[in-house]
């Protein structure tokens, strides 16, 4: 299973929450060198931005992923910018009332987030 897939069925659980930072880290828990228990309790209070509706949790997930891999500056900005230009916005409260205000529910939105972020850490370090 590839790592779309992955967090695919991470978002689907019905078992256990998977937070949007913990979705995008799941995955990529080899990658980075942990178990994907150490990347579960890694994002545990990252979810819904930093748990008060600052950055978004997908997001910091993946600056977090790239960190642990070797990534410098350059990458991070440019999924911070690509994030940015595609959702207007990196806060979690800001995109959710965007999300609202387009008549999109919570849960499709965030998955969204998730895989948009997922994208584009393949785009960077490959599969």
């Amino acid at each position: 299973m590839d790592r779309m897939e992955h967090a695919r069925q991470l978002r689907a659980n019905v078992d256990v929450h998977y937070n949007c930072c913990q979705s995008v880290l799941v995955p990529f828990a080899e990658k980075m060198g942990m178990s994907q228990e150490q990347a579960f309790a890694l994002g545990a209070h990252f979810g819904s931005g930093m748990r008060h509706g600052s950055t978004c949790g997908a997001l910091t997930g993946a600056l977090m992923v790239l960190g642990a891999m070797g990534y410098g500056e350059a990458e991070a900005r440019k999924v911070l910018q690509d994030f940015r230009a595609e959702n207007g916005c990196t806060d979690c409260a800001r995109l959710l009332a965007a999300a609202r205000e387009r008549g999109e529910e919570k849960k499709p939105h965030c998955d969204r987030l998730v895989y948009q972020c997922i994208q584009a850490l393949e785009d960077i370090a490959g599969k």
